[in-house]
């Protein structure tokens, strides 16, 4: 009986004391490449956030121009009298624009926050290091590449529609189509810093000292290889909390905090 409760002991000890070896760096601690793959990731936070905005006048144009193609004469007058804007071709192209800027300045923020849609039937299984060497080589041989060639073409995209004066195919659509298209190299840009960051967090997790721990955009650490899955907490729906039965016992425990009270006798 006592041989097994020490063993006992000493397994449930074991895990304590490998996560006694394991230190978390504190921002003070970081070296110079987590601090840049940091700022990079801000950066590209930011400009996420930002584009994420443009969701609104995308919904709003939208509605908007729904609305006016029902009324018929109502329109007519608008672009009679107010503005040519209130057409529904420039409506159109205001909405494909705002949806152009949404997606491409948002790329970057979808990659370090991993939300972006991956279909990983044989990464899930895999244990961290080689995650780890599959994301590095990923992003040194194949993203990264193919971005700055992704750039190249978009630039040349851009300055071809600004050296013409390129406008719209229809006659009443908007002009000046060189801004849309440099959203194109805004975004691109913004993905590249984007992958810059996580690869030097990733070369940092590879080469780096093993028992180090900082926090990683798009794979786990081993101890944290079941708590998120695709950048979000993963549910584990037996150890979740029972929200009805939660509130029944507060509803409950008030009800009766409630009857004592009046059952008190005054003094």
């Amino acid at each position: 009986m006592t041989t097994s409760t020490t063993s006992d002991m000493a397994t449930s000890a074991a895990p304590e004391a490998d996560d006694a070896q394991l230190h978390h760096l504190s921002e003070d601690e970081l070296p110079f490449a987590l601090r840049a793959s940091e700022k990079l990731r801000r950066f590209v936070d930011l400009i996420g956030r930002f584009g994420s905005w443009f969701i609104i006048p995308l919904v709003l144009i939208t509605v908007f121009d729904l609305g006016l193609r029902k009324t018929g004469e109502v329109q007519l007058w608008l672009i009679e009298n107010i503005s040519p804007i209130f057409g529904s071709t420039l409506l159109q192209e205001l909405e494909w624009h705002s949806h152009t800027v949404l997606f491409t300045l948002v790329l970057g923020y979808g990659y370090i926050w991993n939300s972006h849609v991956r279909v990983d039937l044989v990464r899930e299984n895999l244990a961290f290091r080689k995650k780890a060497w599959l994301e590095f080589v990923g992003l040194t041989f194949f993203f990264i590449p193919y971005l700055f060639v992704l750039l190249y073409f978009a630039v040349i995209y851009a300055y071809d529609a600004w050296a013409i004066g390129e406008i719209s195919a229809s006659l009443v659509g908007l002009s000046h189509r060189w801004i849309i298209k440099s959203f194109l190299v805004a975004g691109v840009l913004v993905a590249i810093v984007a992958g810059l960051s996580v690869w030097l967090q990733v070369a940092i997790a590879l080469f780096g000292p093993r028992n180090h721990r900082f926090p990683l955009m798009t794979i786990e650490w081993p101890e944290a290889g079941d708590v998120k899955i695709e950048g979000k907490e993963r549910l584990d729906l037996e150890k979740a909390e029972d929200v009805l039965e939660t509130r029944a016992k507060l509803a409950s425990a008030k009800l009766a905090a409630e009857r004592a009270g009046n059952s008190t006798p005054a003094s």
